[in-house]
């Protein structure tokens, strides 16, 4: 039912991991009941067959880029749209079972991802520990807590989950690292619009047909629609055919963002609408600050032309 909370999440898994820290930022998701999945299809398929109402996976990463699988289960299936975006700073503790020097530290959990971005503090602090992958955060503190390890690179929430001692906070190498999380439910109408919200679209286009993309892309700028991320994956159907994935800003809801997505229908083989929700802002300040509308491209503008033509074809004084 459109405008009811979700009661039930699912999350990619296991507990202990970044994306249970985004997932608990939510205030609807606090007191509600989640489940963590073995992986992004499993919990997308969690919702598309009712068994959650929402999902919480991770869609990029200021560092790593986009994650594929995501992309992926987001280009084919049963349709899912974005309800809500969770930005999330990547903040890497090293912990251990006890107090330890940093020097008696010989071995060290960690995920692959996890200590690629945390490399060049391992090298100035730790360089004789040897770092063993495994295949996840969670599972990194778990095996630290076990004594099967001197230490673990972990989320923060992994920390008093297992009774883990933090040894150095905050040990990325890029302090500003953000992963970009989405809650994905099943369709229903959007939320209404707040003046600051994103779109998100899956576009396959003809890839025989000169131009194609920059038709696209002339779609959303003639309108003064701002593209903040467009990317491209494989179909899997054959080399050359892509589906692409546009972030971009405004809301479906609004006159201009509307004639985009019409004209984006009449030029690409297929448009998937992946949602219209609010854009993450990271303070107050941030939230209060007015986003500068090009003159003659503002909402007010698109309406204002469309009531002309409407009085037009009517035939009332233009």
């Amino acid at each position: 039912m459109p405008g009811t909370p979700p009661t039930r999440f699912v999350y990619l898994g296991p507990e202990g991991t970044f994306t249970e820290q985004a997932l608990r930022t939510i205030p609807a998701a606090e007191h509600a009941v989640r489940t963590p999945a073995r992986s992004v299809p499993e919990a997308l398929e969690a919702v598309r067959v009712g068994d959650a109402d929402a999902a919480l996976v991770p869609l990029e990463n200021s560092v790593g880029g986009a994650v594929p699988v995501t992309l992926d289960e987001l280009g084919t299936g049963s349709p899912l749209v974005i309800t809500r975006e969770v930005v999330l700073p990547v903040e890497f503790v090293l912990a251990s079972a006890s107090l330890t020097p940093l020097a008696s530290v010989r071995s060290v959990a960690a995920h692959p991802q996890a200590s690629a971005q945390c490399r060049g503090w391992l090298q100035a602090n730790m360089p004789d520990a040897v770092v063993v992958d495994v295949l996840s955060n969670a599972a990194a503190a778990v095996a630290a807590a076990a004594g099967e390890f001197d230490a673990a690179i972990c989320a923060p929430i992994g920390v008093p989950r297992n009774n883990l001692t933090v040894l150095a906070e905050k040990i990325a190498d890029r302090a500003d690292a953000v992963t970009r999380f989405a809650l994905l439910s099943r369709p229903a109408p959007p939320a209404p619009p707040t003046g600051d919200d994103v779109t998100s679209l899956a576009l396959m286009i003809d890839h025989d047909r000169v131009g194609a993309l920059l038709a696209v892309l002339t779609e959303l700028a003639v309108r003064g629609i701002n593209l903040s991320r467009i990317e491209s994956r494989p179909t899997g159907e054959q080399l050359g055919v892509y589906v692409f994935f546009l972030d971009c800003t405004g809301h479906i809801a609004e006159p201009r963002l509307g004639e985009a997505l019409q004209g984006l229908r009449r030029i690409c083989s297929d448009v998937r609408f992946l949602g219209s929700y609010p854009k993450h802002r990271w303070s107050k300040k941030a939230r209060e600050e007015p986003l500068p509308s090009q003159p003659g491209l503002t909402n007010t503008d698109f309406a204002d032309s469309a009531a002309w033509l409407t009085r037009l074809r009517s035939g009332e004084p233009a």
